[in-house]
């Protein structure tokens, strides 16, 4: 019975986290964009909040969620963007998640959002320009890298800013990830 409310409680943050990376799916959407596999990242909010409050399994449907739910919204469910997207998160979502595991979420943080969220930001943008190089672009990926990397660096660094200061000052993710060490 234990284990059951703990599944059911477990639940209401993968919801409310997984509709935050919807919500923002659709904030991303409406910016513009110079390449269609281009996004700033801002559906990667909820996954770093995560980090810290789900175990493996529930983070990884955190992310499906997230993969689903953009191509959902996006109208990419059936396109190479999708193989950008799929790739790009998956990634990203496995060397945050490995990254924090091994290096923070505790006191003596050896690493912060700000590295956790340049690391996911930089591996999604090279697993995306090794497809493009592969599928699209061919030799021609090598002049798209500098600013799509130099993109993901400043976007890396702002979202793991934004982490930083949300979980220094939210009660909700205090008592989250309190209730999961």
């Amino acid at each position: 019975m234990t284990k059951t409310l703990t599944l059911l409680h477990g639940r209401k943050p993968i919801a409310m986290l997984g509709a935050c990376c919807l919500f923002l799916s659709a904030v991303e959407y409406l910016i513009p964009k110079p390449f269609p596999f281009m996004r700033l990242g801002l559906a990667n909010l909820p996954l770093m909040i995560a980090l810290d409050i789900f175990p493996f399994g529930g983070y990884m449907i955190l992310v499906s969620i997230k993969i689903f739910g953009q191509a959902i919204i996006t109208g990419t469910l059936f396109s190479y963007v999708f193989l950008f997207s799929v790739t790009g998160t998956l990634f990203s979502a496995l060397v945050m998640f490995f990254l924090r595991r091994m290096f923070g979420s505790s006191k003596r943080e050896k690493i912060s959002f700000i590295g956790i969220g340049t690391a996911g930001a930089m591996v999604s943008n090279i697993a995306q320009l090794i497809l493009a190089r592969i599928f699209i672009f061919h030799e021609n990926a090598l002049y798209i890298a500098p600013p799509f990397l130099a993109a993901g660096l400043v976007t890396g660094i702002a979202l793991g800013v934004f982490c930083e200061v949300f979980t220094g000052k939210s009660i909700w993710y205090e008592r989250q990830a309190n209730e999961n060490e």
